[in-house]
């Protein structure tokens, strides 16, 4: 098996020390193991993604002596291969689509903060029927998509560095978000959304 590491920035702002530090041991590690080190482009916020962030990014990783071997690769050329995996999980009844608006979010982690417990999404989208589904689309909301976390599963891999790592599913801060729909209209993962 050969080794096959990445970085994958976010052109919303310059190179900063985590990218860099973690742009390091990927390529020292995939020096040392005669593998390959890639660079990804995560600019999937499209709002916020600048060309020239990107350009700071790949001379800063230069400037370090940090060649990458292949790309650099940008998420936003993949659309459709991302629509298509994110359909699948949809399909399988592994995400779901949430409109929970951000006011919702709001009041959801104040109560909690009120409440002395951690901030985490409560899964209430998680099985909403058809017609909750189209109530929120007649209202004109756009859904993100969530991936489905089981707070009894334990999720265990072994780690290089660490060793056993584990976490419980419920630590995990709830369903997370794998894909949103961008506020302006264009490419984005919530139209794969099927009712």
């Amino acid at each position: 098996m050969s080794v096959r590491v990445r970085i994958a920035p976010s052109p919303t702002g310059n190179l900063h020390i985590g990218t860099a530090r973690t742009a390091v041991f990927n390529w020292l590690f995939a020096r040392h193991n005669e593998g390959t080190f890639i660079l990804r482009v995560e600019d999937t916020d499209l709002e916020r993604s600048k060309a020239e962030y990107t350009d700071n990014i790949k001379s800063g990783l230069s400037w370090l002596g940090l060649n990458w071997d292949e790309g650099p690769f940008f998420q936003t050329e993949r659309f459709d291969f991302y629509r298509q995996a994110i359909q699948t999980l949809l399909e399988k009844g592994l995400a779901y689509p949430c409109y929970c608006t951000s006011e919702e979010l709001e009041a959801m982690r104040e109560t909690q903060k009120a409440n002395n417990q951690a901030p985490r999404y409560d899964n209430r989208h998680r099985n909403l029927s058809t017609q909750e589904i189209a109530k929120f689309e007649e209202e004109g909301r756009k859904p993100v998509i969530r991936f489905k976390i089981e707070d009894h599963e334990q999720i265990i891999w072994h780690d290089l560095i660490r060793g056993k790592v584990s976490w419980q599913g419920s630590d995990l801060g709830g369903d997370m978000v794998i894909a949103r729909t961008p506020e302006k209209d264009g490419d984005g993962f919530g139209k794969t959304v099927s009712n």
